[in-house]
C-alpha cells in the first residue's frame, strides 16, 4: 500500500470508484485501504456511507494520472500532493476521551483552590465550558456526588507551568503583591513555556490522528463482515 495517502481516503476512494474506471486494488492501494472495503462502497454494503471527496480537486490526483491507471490495471496511482496536516489553532484544547470524565474533579480542585481564576480562564487551561465550570460550582452538575476536587496538573489536564502561568495572572490581576515576581519568572522561562505548549499541540493532532485511525479500522472490520456475510449467503 502506499506510505502516503489521501486526507480523507474512505470518502476519496468513494469518489474514485463512482467517478473513474479504476480497478478495486489501484483504488484500495491508492487509498490505504483493504480491497474488500472498496468492494463494499461499490456494492453499497458499506455500514457507513461516504460523501465522495475528489482528490483532483484537492490536488492529491490529476486527469492524467488516473487515466494512467485507467488505461492500465497493473499501474500504481502516484500522490500528486502529500495532505496538508489539518490541526486546531483556536477553541477548547483537545483532550482524550479517557481524561474527559476527569474534568469536573479538576474544576472542582480550580475553584476551591483559586477561586480568583476565571471562569475563562479555567476553560482555557482544561478545554471545558462555563456552563459545566458554574455547575460544578453550584453543584447542579448531573454527577456532583462523585465529583472529588483533584488537582488537574495530576490527572494530566494542563501542565504545572500553564497552571502557575494562570495562577499568576490571576493574582496579579486581583492585586496579589507576590504575582509580580512570579510572573517574572515565568516570563524568564517564555521560551520553555512555547516549548512545552507546541508539544502538547503536537501530541493532541497525534491524539485525533489516531482516533480517526481507530475508526477506519473499525469501518474496514464492518466492511468485511458484509463481504463475508453476503459469501455465505451466496454459498
Amino acid at each position: 500500500m502506499s506510505q502516503v495517502t489521501p486526507l480523507m481516503p474512505h470518502a476519496t476512494a468513494s469518489w474514485l470508484v463512482d467517478n473513474t474506471a479504476l480497478s478495486f486494488s489501484q483504488i484500495a492501494e491508492f487509498c490505504g485501504l483493504h480491497i474488500l472495503e472498496v468492494q463494499a462502497m461499490a456494492d453499497d454494503l458499506a455500514s457507513s456511507k461516504y460523501t465522495g471527496r475528489d482528490p483532483i480537486h484537492s490536488g492529491e490526483l490529476t486527469h492524467d494520472e488516473i487515466e494512467r491507471g485507467q488505461a492500465d490495471p497493473d499501474y500504481v496511482l502516484q500522490m500528486q500532493k502529500a495532505p496538508t496536516s489539518v490541526s486546531r489553532t483556536k477553541g477548547p484544547r483537545y483532550t482524550p476521551v479517557s481524561k474527559r470524565q476527569d474534568k469536573p474533579d479538576g474544576i472542582a480542585w480550580l475553584l476551591r483552590n483559586h477561586p480568583e481564576i476565571s471562569d475563562a480562564q479555567i476553560g482555557k487551561l482544561i478545554g471545558t465550558t462555563r456552563n459545566t465550570i458554574a455547575a460544578v460550582r453550584d453543584r447542579t452538575h448531573w454527577n456532583i456526588q462523585n465529583i472529588q476536587p483533584k488537582d488537574p496538573v495530576t490527572l494530566g489536564l494542563c501542565s504545572q507551568r500553564e497552571l502557575d502561568a494562570i495562577v499568576a495572572k490571576a493574582a496579579k490581576k486581583a492585586g496579589v503583591t507576590d504575582a509580580v515576581e512570579v510572573d517574572v519568572e515565568l516570563g524568564d522561562d517564555k521560551e520553555a513555556l512555547i516549548e512545552e505548549l507546541r508539544a502538547e499541540r503536537e501530541e493532541a493532532v497525534r491524539a485525533a490522528a489516531e482516533a480517526a485511525q481507530e475508526a477506519e479500522a473499525e469501518a474496514w472490520l464492518a466492511a468485511k463482515r458484509a463481504a463475508e456475510a453476503e459469501g455465505a449467503d451466496q454459498a
